[in-house]
């Protein structure tokens, strides 16, 4: 069973990692998905509908289980928002519309103590519950995942890859698809366009050494991208999954179509 403090050693070795993601602010319906088995909860702190207080509450709901790493995205690459993300306990970030090696650089160093970086140690708080009070077994423990969902992050893709210190990219599909071209996220416009640049991050991670990620909209695309190259994929989300099964059972009881 994998345990939340080897996630880091094992997403820096390029193990292959199978997460989930939580958008909804249901700190009960967290704590029952991260004893499932997945190696990471991913909490939306970008998109869903968890305020900052509500990360707090996310990561102790992980914790509980005793399985599966917290992770966060953040707002932005703003490195204040990034330590108060760490402070809670997570195990990393995941940071959004990264577009350049600075702005990776600028997560990264916020992710980790002086001299490496810019985070203030945190004192009695969540992170040093779990993961101690010396800034560099802490930094150990925690991990850097940038996004790479713009046309500009593509052009600087090896660049930003070979960033000092960055543990992983993970390709954003919905932003990327429309930075390629596509009216919408699935346009079957972009599709091969989208394809090559889905491979160019998992080569370009590998030729760097460091972990890539991809967000899937179920387990079969993530057996699949895990099987061509990529180290760690998240399964959809908690509000998809509930649309889903609600409107399955839905159907199945009116014994026909959704009406």
């Amino acid at each position: 069973m994998s345990l939340p403090d080897s996630f880091a050693r094992r997403l820096r070795a390029r193990e292959q990692l199978t997460g989930y993601w939580i958008s909804c602010d249901n700190p009960v319906a967290v704590e029952r998905i991260a004893r499932l088995g997945y190696d990471y909860i991913g909490v939306d702190g970008q998109h869903g509908v968890l305020s900052q207080p509500g990360w707090n509450a996310a990561m102790m709901a992980v914790d509980a289980g005793q399985r599966a790493a917290g992770l966060i995205r953040v707002p932005s690459v703003d490195p204040v928002a990034i330590g108060a993300a760490l402070d809670t306990g997570a195990r990393g970030v995941i940071v959004p519309m990264v577009e350049s090696p600075e702005q990776a650089e600028t997560a990264v160093r916020a992710t980790r103590h002086w001299p490496a970086g810019t985070r203030s140690l945190a004192g009695p708080v969540r992170a040093q519950f779990r993961l101690g009070d010396v800034p560099a077994e802490i930094d150990e423990g925690v991990v850097c995942i940038v996004m790479i969902e713009t046309m500009a992050a593509l052009n600087d893709l090896d660049k930003i890859c070979a960033t000092p210190g960055l543990d992983a990219v993970y390709l954003g599909p919905a932003d990327l698809s429309v930075a390629l071209g596509g009216r919408y996220f699935g346009d079957p416009a972009v599709r091969p366009a989208l394809l090559e640049a889905t491979n160019a991050i998992a080569e370009a991670a590998r030729h760097a050494g460091v972990a890539s990620g991809i967000h899937c909209m179920d387990g079969e695309s993530a057996a699949r991208w895990l099987s061509e190259g990529y180290t760690f994929a998240t399964v959809s989300s908690d509000i998809t999954h509930l649309e889903q099964v609600a409107a399955a059972h839905l159907a199945a009881a009116r014994g026909a179509g959704v009406s």
